[in-house]
């Protein structure tokens, strides 16, 4: 693996949405932000894969099931 690459994409509209939304809550940059997404899905996708689940819990301690497709 080489420790960094360059990559060319293309985002569909939600995700620049998504990136913008990102990038104002974290206050990080373009590039800091989308490594940091790519690395949390990996880690999602990882965990899901060995069978576990992605709850989120509100401030009433009330579960809510996330689905990642």
């Amino acid at each position: 693996m080489r420790e960094n690459e360059r990559f060319t994409v293309t985002l569909i509209a939600t995700a620049v949405q998504a990136v913008a939304v990102l990038m104002r809550i974290t206050g990080l940059s373009k590039t800091d932000t989308i490594n940091r997404a790519v690395q949390v899905y990996a880690f999602l996708a990882e965990e899901m894969e060995n069978g576990k689940e992605v709850l989120l819990r509100d401030k009433d301690g009330n579960l809510e099931r996330v689905h990642i497709v």
